[in-house]
């Protein structure tokens, strides 16, 4: 799932490309996708872009005449730019396009499951209805972030990862977030200690600070065409038995259902391997129940 620093490169490029510009027609192709009906998809033809935000993981698209389209991602969704007008969706994966004049945005979702979605709503109450309402973290003061993080009891890697309470983060950057805190996945959020949540707050925002950069300073003048949880300088996420950039022990991971945590022993747990079976009844209590949880 794309993630705070993969939604802001996307945000970096657009920006350049379509602010100002008129937005011919939305073709959807995928019934699924498009979660609104009043107003209808039609209305936006022919107004211009005027703004480009973001909104949790959801991408923000302001036009003329007080209307917004909300695109949310979700896990296999993905953006795309083509230098010509009415570029042709993929028939397989291929869920709408956004023409512009002598341009187009299409909006893919790979797998066969269609989670992705489209909102149309009519001024920024409408956009405010769809807000998960999870604190950002730029900006935001260390008592903020505790208050958040500890509003329910969770394991960090839950707490961090809960779209309600806190913004942006998902499976890989609460990974990366976590190793740099030197902070065991499994902790319990209510267990922490003043120094510990410190060092968790300082990591979550230096960790989404530094990443949002790395995206955006790599896509550079192109358009992120290659958005993946995974990333060779990441520190832990998807580096299963490589050893800890820091440490050098091999790096571990907690498998359940379809995901997966990535952590360092070394850094993180004292030592400690923290075994599948032992935790299965933890992880089935407080892991995710559904993608909507992940947001």
């Amino acid at each position: 799932m794309p993630e705070l620093p993969e939604i802001e490169a996307y945000l970096a490029a657009l920006r350049r490309r379509i602010t100002g510009e008129v937005l011919e027609r939305v073709r959807v192709q995928s019934f699924s996708l498009l979660r609104t009906f009043d107003p209808p998809i039609d209305v936006v033809a022919g107004r211009g872009v005027i703004e480009l935000g973001r909104l949790g993981k959801r991408i923000v698209i302001g036009l003329e005449g007080d209307l917004f389209l909300v695109v949310h991602l979700m896990v296999a969704g993905r953006l795309h730019w083509f230098d010509a007008p009415g570029a042709p969706l993929a028939r397989r994966h291929g869920l709408a396009a956004f023409d512009f004049p002598s341009a187009t945005l299409t909006l893919t979702e790979a797998g066969t499951k269609r989670r992705a979605s489209l909102h149309l709503v009519e001024g920024r109450e409408g956009v405010a209805a769809l807000d998960p309402g999870g604190l950002e973290l730029a900006g935001s003061s260390r008592e903020a972030f505790v208050a958040a993080l500890t509003a329910e009891r969770h394991t960090l890697k839950r707490a961090l990862t809960d779209a309600r309470r806190i913004s942006g983060i998902g499976g890989a950057f609460a990974d990366e977030i976590l190793h740099r805190a030197k902070l065991s996945p499994l902790q319990m959020n209510t267990n922490l200690g003043a120094d510990e949540l410190t060092r968790l707050y300082d990591a979550a925002v230096a960790s989404l600070d530094e990443w949002t950069r790395i995206r955006i300073d790599e896509t550079g003048d192109g358009f992120p065409e290659k958005v993946t949880a995974f990333h060779p300088r990441m520190a832990v996420h998807g580096k299963h038995g490589k050893p800890c950039p820091v440490c050098a022990a091999p790096i571990q991971r907690i498998v359940y259902a379809d995901r997966e945590t990535n952590y360092c022993p070394g850094c993180q747990t004292g030592g400690r391997i923290l075994a599948d079976r032992s935790l299965s009844r933890l992880l089935k209590d407080d892991w995710p129940q559904t993608l909507d949880d992940l947001e």
